[in-house]
């Protein structure tokens, strides 16, 4: 299995996640004017974090990647794949808030 196949996986997962969680979402309009902004701001925040990180814990000696498995693509010495982690994450966490949320009655979407 190659790191594209692992990355995709992972963001296919947490894609699917987001995707029930909002359309089982009351306000979902509402939601989405509200996060797109603080969603980029951490995207931006995440990918500049990764890419600098990466390329630290590579250079060290710390993460070692079998190049046949890579996709070739480099940020530095970062490859592309590392990327898709952070993604996930920032697809995954704002998710499963909001379907644990509704489960406790609280939430983003709950009645305040």
């Amino acid at each position: 299995m190659t790191y594209v196949t692992l990355s995709l996986v992972f963001l296919a997962i947490a894609a699917a996640v987001l995707t029930v969680a909002l359309a089982t979402a009351r306000d979902r309009r509402s939601l989405l004017s509200r996060w797109w902004l603080p969603a980029l701001a951490t995207a931006i925040a995440l990918t500049v974090l990764t890419a600098v990180f990466d390329n630290v814990m590579i250079a060290t000696g710390l993460m070692v990647y079998e190049p046949v498995h890579l996709a070739g693509i480099l940020i530095g010495a970062a490859p592309l794949e590392d990327f898709a982690y952070p993604a996930a994450a920032l697809l995954l966490l704002p998710a499963v808030w909001l379907l644990l949320g509704r489960l406790g009655g609280k939430g983003a979407d709950a009645d305040e």
